[in-house]
């Protein structure tokens, strides 16, 4: 039988979103499948980065689109977050036209268009033009009303309660 992809949206508060679709990510590269992960806004070193490099990078690719400085609501989207966003969508769509890949996640999609860093458009194409056999997965707060009508599986992670609030920083090896 032929790998049929849906797509699936993480989002919510909570922690997790990107932990999610790494977790994807593994369980589908030790099944030998092949998976891109586009990082949207996101230009620096985590924990995950080191282990995919190192140990799956045979079936594991990540690229980062975006800058040092993550984008904070409130602030003027710069032209630089706007080309990085740009530049991250054409390497998704040149990575599912490969048909190389059997899973592509784009990781904080979902802030992309809500902060209108780039036109929704953009990823509405990338949904609306997914092959069949590929399983398409958007991370991140905030997914607009359009990526949750369009997607197979939604899941909102709930905060609850985040240590944060008490003012602990991200941590190696845990957040980052």
């Amino acid at each position: 039988m032929a790998f049929k992809g849906y797509i699936q949206v993480y989002t919510g508060n909570g922690k997790g979103k990107t932990t999610a679709a790494l977790g994807l990510a593994l369980r589908a590269a030790g099944r030998k499948k092949k998976v891109y992960i586009a990082q949207f806004m996101k230009k620096t070193f985590y924990g995950e980065l080191g282990a995919i490099q190192e140990h799956l990078g045979e079936y594991i690719t990540v690229k980062q689109f975006g800058l040092p400085d993550f984008h904070h609501s409130g602030k003027e989207v710069t032209p630089g977050e706007k080309k990085a966003a740009m530049a991250g969508i054409e390497a998704v769509k040149k990575a599912i036209q490969g048909k190389k890949y059997h899973v592509v996640i784009l990781d904080e999609a979902n802030i992309l268009a809500h902060f209108k860093i780039i036109d929704i458009k953009y990823l509405l194409e990338i949904i609306d033009n997914k092959p069949d056999d590929v399983e398409l997965i958007l991370t991140g707060r905030n997914a607009p009303h359009e990526f949750i009508k369009r997607a197979d599986l939604v899941t909102e992670m709930k905060e609850i309660k985040h240590y944060y609030k008490k003012g602990i920083q991200a941590r190696i090896g845990i957040e980052k």
